[in-house]
């Protein structure tokens, strides 16, 4: 059994705590807003999955101390917004020899950096053997919530620290892949929001399958000449975290990049849509 903090209590973070709970994992969930603890330990579900009752071997706490101090993995599940800040502040009570495992996607406007090396950033010179890992895939937290089958990729520059993500996450309903491509796989996380967005915009205008089918298809092939121009490998952007999740990110109903794009379509200003799906 692992000692795993969640540091963003968001229904990604709680959906993948439930993962590693239901897996035999101690969980320790924590939230910079606090009134979001005060639910949990109320109510033991996220309010928008309501279906979904946490484990109770899932704690929670308000203090980041108490979320990163003596455990085996540190799981960074906030906004992209906010991963550097969590991150500097998460170093102080960090160790040598941790998991650090990222679940959130974006690129770091100001740095072009991607999440995981914000994170490694801002942790190496107090830290330097952790160990830095990504999870990403084609996956809604809505339906990893419920146990629907879902596939995911466990990525590291070390497989050994890819085949011990893999281990913790593994299960009946989530089968989970290794990669070493760790920058592939986060360009692909990020830029697939892009596309997707396009693509929802395409159904706002009324364009039909075609035109999304044919911008679908063609962003994979401008994601993949960007990635392997910074270095990335080819392959990964055919696979789960490149293909896969561009393909849940532009045509299913629980993307809000996709429902984003839909009102952006329909004349909403983006401002407006932004706010509108949250």
């Amino acid at each position: 059994m692992a000692d795993i903090g969640v540091l963003g209590a968001g229904t990604w973070g709680i959906a993948l705590a439930k993962v590693l709970a239901d897996n035999g994992s101690k969980v320790t969930v924590w939230s910079a807003l606090p009134e979001e603890i005060d639910y949990y330990n109320k109510f033991r579900c996220n309010p928008n999955m309501t279906y979904m009752k946490v484990p109770d071997t899932v704690g929670f706490t308000k203090d980041i101390a108490e979320a990163c101090t003596g455990m085996d993995a540190i799981m960074f599940a906030v906004p992209s917004p906010y991963i550097r800040k969590t991150a500097s502040a998460a170093s102080e009570f960090m160790s040598d020899g941790q998991l650090i495992i990222n679940v959130s996607k974006g690129i770091e406007p100001e740095s072009l950096m991607t999440l995981i090396d914000v994170i490694r950033n801002e942790t190496e010179t107090l830290h330097p053997n952790l160990h830095y890992s990504v999870l990403s895939g084609p996956t809604h937290a809505e339906e990893v919530a419920r146990d629907l089958p879902t596939c995911i990729v466990a990525a590291s520059e070390d497989i050994a620290v890819a085949e011990q993500l893999q281990d913790l996450f593994m299960n009946r309903f989530m089968r989970v892949y290794t990669n070493t491509d760790i920058r592939g796989v986060e360009i692909c996380g990020a830029l697939k929001n892009i596309v997707a967005l396009a693509a929802g915009i395409c159904v706002g205008l009324g364009y039909g399958d075609n035109a999304k089918a044919a911008l679908i298809t063609r962003g994979l092939v401008e994601m993949r000449h960007l990635g392997t121009e910074m270095g990335c490998l080819d392959e990964t952007f055919s696979g789960l975290t490149g293909l896969g999740d561009l393909i849940v990110t532009a045509m299913s109903v629980h993307s809000r990049n996709n429902r984003c794009g839909q009102l952006i379509g329909g004349g909403m200003s983006a401002e407006e849509a932004v706010k509108n799906v949250g």
